[in-house]
Order: C-alpha cells, then structure tokens, then sequence
C-alpha cells in the first residue's frame, strides 16, 4: 500500500471541452447538501434549478424568515435538517452526517452557485478522483460577485496554503466542493465558520485524497446580504491552515496529535 500525494487534474486548469463533462446523468447516488440561514428570496430559484438526476436534496435550515415554507413549497421532497450551533461549518456538517449518497456535494443558498455545474464535479468523482474544488480563478471559471477585498484576501490565503502544502491550487475560499462521502470520517471536520472550505481542502490534502479543480462562474447573490465579514472569516481561514499544517508537522515528529486530528488515508496506486 501506498499513500500518494494529492495531485489536482491538469485539464482543469484551461478552458473545458464541450465533450469534458459527461452529459449522462450521474452513475452514482449523489447528496446535495445546502445550508439556509434567512435565504426566502433566494431559495425557490436555487431549488428549481436542480437537475432530475439528484437523488437528495438536504437543506440544513438555520433561519428565522420564510426559507423552510418556500424551501418546501419549492421541493415537497427535500430532507430539512434543522441545524444546531451557529455558522456555515456547523451547517454543512450537520447536512453531512444526514447525507446518503455515495457521492455528496455542498452548494450555498444564495443563488450564487448554479446547480447545473453540480454534473461537473460529478462526473471527477466517478473518473478517479476522491474531492473536488470549485475554482473561480481558472479557464472557463469567474466570479461577478467577488469584491476587491475578497479577491485579495483569497490571492494571500492561496498563496498561503500552498507553500505551506506544497501545491498549485488556484482557489481556496469557495464553498462549492464534492466528495465521496467515504471519505467523510476521514475528513474530521470540527469548523464551525465559513472556516470549513479551507478546512476541507487541508484535511483533503493531508488524506492523500485525489484532488480537481473544476471551473466555476460566481454569480451575483440574488437577493439579501451575505453572512460573510472578509477580515473576520479570513483570518479565521489562516488559523486553520496554519493550525492543519502545525499537526501534520507533530504526527511526523511523533508527537501525539490533538483531538479531532485526522489519520492518513492508505491508498493504493492507480
């Protein structure tokens, strides 16, 4: 057995090709896993643009508006998990551990995500990959949302992270991701914060999971104010990849791990 490092797909790094994506519906049971907090106005559209071949949609609903009576209105069959704690970590993982796809996928509220790239990300899983990353900052990719301190704030936590890991991804704190949800105990997650996109890559990393990159276009938010605060979720985000890589350093000095440390993934070569 062999523990590969995480390599990212080097197609994903220019424009796709029209025959890239597989235009057949998914092979694998997928999760859709979307965390609500007072997202009435936004929700209805997100919803109707689902594709047929989803097998579950689980809303993680933290609101005090009307999101859940249009969520459900919209989707009589959606799965409601309501969410306990505060935070888009404490969501996702909640909406996680509800999931029972092979496959899950985490997408945000707001209508900045289309739900017809969720295929994109799929279609990785099933051709080798364990975890894959939307990314706004590669060819075929975009954001007509991002603002000048946002797009700063992502260029020194990228550029962070991959010293630190040792690897060329191209875009960190974007929420829309996928994974096998095999890999979910191995992941560990214990964010509670907009933390837990960056969370997810290190502890990917650390996993030896296969990563991809996949181009994203990230639209204007439909409707309302973000929950994001840039300074304050950002320097949360360094803490986090500081704090991954801090670990990782101990366990290979064999030091004994804090809690909530994830193990390495034994993998065998491909």
């Amino acid at each position: 057995m062999v523990e590969p490092s995480p390599t990212i797909d080097p197609d994903s790094r220019s424009a796709p090709s029209p025959d890239q994506w597989s235009s057949s519906p998914p092979k694998t049971a997928v999760s859709l896993v979307i965390p609500a907090r007072n997202e009435a106005r936004n929700i209805a559209w997100v919803l109707e643009q689902i594709p047929a071949s989803i097998t579950e949609i689980i809303l993680v609903d933290g609101s005090t508006d009307a999101t859940l009576i249009t969520a459900r209105s919209s989707r009589p069959d959606i799965k409601v998990v309501p969410q306990q704690g505060s935070g888009k970590g404490c969501a996702l993982r909640a909406g996680f551990l509800a999931a029972t796809g092979d496959v899950i996928v985490m997408m945000d509220a707001d209508g900045s995500m289309s739900p017809q790239e969720i295929s994109h990300y799929v279609h990785f899983l099933e051709n080798g990959y364990d975890f894959v990353k939307g990314s706004r900052f590669i060819g075929g990719g975009g954001s007509l949302d991002i603002t000048r301190i946002r797009r700063w704030g992502n260029r020194f936590l990228l550029m962070v992270f991959n010293a630190i890991y040792h690897t060329r991804l191209t875009d960190l704190c974007y929420g829309y991701c996928a994974f096998h949800r095999r890999y979910l105990e191995h992941l560990n997650l214990c964010a509670t914060g907009f933390e837990i996109e960056a969370e997810m890559t290190v502890r990917a990393m650390q996993a030896g999971l296969r990563i991809a990159e996949v181009p994203s276009l990230e639209l204007p938010r439909r409707a309302g104010q973000s929950n994001l605060r840039a300074i304050h979720d950002g320097t949360r985000v360094l803490r986090t990849v500081v704090r991954g890589h801090r670990l990782e350093t101990m366990r290979a000095g064999g030091a004994q791990p804090a809690p909530n440390t994830p193990p390495g993934v034994a993998m065998g070569s491909s």
